[in-house]
């Protein structure tokens, strides 16, 4: 049985806003349809129930989706897509001309998008000689409590890339530090 034209979240989201909608009806309008087996709004459910937070969407992968009965690959890829494009708009800071002065500004810098993380991550800035990021990139991710790199991975990137600098930093999955190294 299909819910009431007023309680399906495309029509809630145009008389109310998506502001006014759950996680699951959120879901369910990225998600676009449902199976003959479940409805949109049952797979949606199904998808909140494995994650448990919404927050904890932003470290869901391909393959814990694609486990989720009803969701095939086009469907995880359209929320591994949208989940992204959350955290490009959440993120504080502009990568194109961003310029770092100090350790706090690197800190600030990197510091989303290695909140949270289970494992090490060891990321490379390269910077002109404005000391303005050209690019961010994780070279390795490790262990709970490693990371271990080779110097050869870094500088064949900051060549190809001609940074002027690089700043090495990486995470403590415990949340104690940030490491950043110039």
């Amino acid at each position: 049985m299909h819910p009431l034209p007023q309680n399906r979240p495309r029509e809630r989201c145009l008389t109310y806003g998506a502001k006014a909608l759950t996680h699951e009806e959120l879901l369910a309008l990225l998600l676009r349809t449902g199976t003959k087996d479940a409805s949109v709004t049952q797979i949606a459910a199904s998808i909140m129930e494995r994650v448990e937070r919404i927050q904890h969407l932003r470290d869901v992968t391909l393959q814990e989706l694609t486990a989720i009965k009803g969701v095939g690959t086009m469907k995880a890829l359209q929320l591994l897509a949208a989940i992204e494009l959350g955290r490009r708009i959440a993120s504080k800071v502009d990568e194109q001309r961003y310029s770092i002065r100090s350790p706090a500004d690197a800190a600030a810098f990197v510091m989303e998008d290695l909140t949270g993380l289970q494992q090490e991550h060891f990321m490379v800035l390269y910077l002109n000689t404005k000391n303005e990021v050209l690019h961010k990139e994780t070279v390795f991710i490790g262990s709970l409590n490693a990371s271990i790199v080779h110097p050869r991975e870094i500088f064949r990137h900051a060549i190809k890339r001609a940074a002027a600098s690089i700043l090495l930093i990486h995470n403590h999955p415990s949340g104690t530090l940030l490491n950043i190294v110039s």
